[in-house]
């Protein structure tokens, strides 16, 4: 059996896609969240799958032995950390966002932490997926079961390298593309132009930490591939701040800055506009 471990708007398209593709797939959500599926299924509205409504069966406890497709935000991941060591899963595939969370993952059996490219969120209880992705980065040598239902569901899987290539390569982009839409409030081609000397600092401090952290980068290519995404992109940190809720800043911004501290690289680009998201945030 497969489980997806939260069915927000990333977490609830695999499932949907997943159980459209015939697959034995389970969704693990809170109670309350449970109860409105059960209803009312995962709605999902498309630009590549088209449209669809799939009625997954729910639980609130991940099923023992299962295969976990982990798709939490990072905030939620001590809440169901006990209950995923409880089930002793045989595959666990983490899609977060960020680093911090691989660590913590470790003490898991069997989880290896991968990446999602997608652009998706929820409006009104539907899950919208913007353009024409769904891309899915497995370490080589792990999640092997997950990676083929996921591959027969329609996502673009790739399964290559170590686990930090894989991290880094996602959070190298993620994090300029979330912090600059998120401070501008503004999609990401217009965030890049907002503020030029911003934009180059945060780039240019993004790649540098990167590169001490053993994942080398350079600021003209960062930029470079930036610019290749989709200017309407807007972030799921954007649409959290937005939403008034918790949000994924730390796990994005501030772990950046503590990388920065660890590895004796200047931040002040990126203090600046961690600093003001967190104003705003706890407003």
């Amino acid at each position: 059996m497969l489980a997806v471990l939260g069915p927000g708007a990333v977490g609830g398209l695999i499932a949907a896609l997943l159980h459209r593709a015939g697959e034995d797939v389970v969704v693990v959500a809170r109670p309350g969240s449970a109860r409105r599926i059960l209803t009312d299924g995962l709605r999902v509205r498309s630009e590549m799958f088209g449209e669809l409504t799939a009625m997954v069966p729910v639980t609130t406890a991940v099923p023992p032995g299962s295969a976990v497709v982990l798709a939490v935000k990072s905030y939620g991941l001590p809440d169901v950390l006990p209950g995923l060591r409880a089930a002793a899963p045989t595959e666990v595939l983490a899609l977060l966002n960020g680093l911090g969370h691989a660590e913590t993952l470790r003490e898991v059996p069997n989880a290896v932490s991968g990446s999602v490219q997608v652009e998706a969120s929820r409006d009104d209880g539907t899950i919208v997926h913007r353009g024409q992705y769904l891309i899915v980065n497995v370490p080589a040598g792990g999640a092997a079961r997950i990676a083929e239902a996921l591959r027969r569901a329609g996502a673009d899987v790739r399964v290559r390298g170590s686990e930090q290539d894989i991290l880094w390569r996602k959070y190298s982009f993620l994090a300029p593309t979330a912090l600059l839409t998120s401070w501008t409030d503004l999609p990401l081609g217009q965030a890049l132009e907002h503020d030029p000397d911003l934009t180059r600092g945060v780039v240019a401090e993004v790649a540098a930490v990167a590169t001490a952290d053993g994942w080398p980068a350079t600021a003209q290519d960062l930029d470079a591939f930036l610019r290749r995404l989709p200017a309407t992109m807007m972030s799921s940190l954007q649409h959290d701040i937005r939403a008034g809720g918790p949000t994924e800043l730390e796990a994005i911004g501030g772990h950046l800055l503590a990388l920065g501290e660890r590895h004796g690289v200047p931040t002040p680009t990126l203090a600046r506009v961690v600093g003001e998201l967190r104003s705003r945030v706890s407003a």
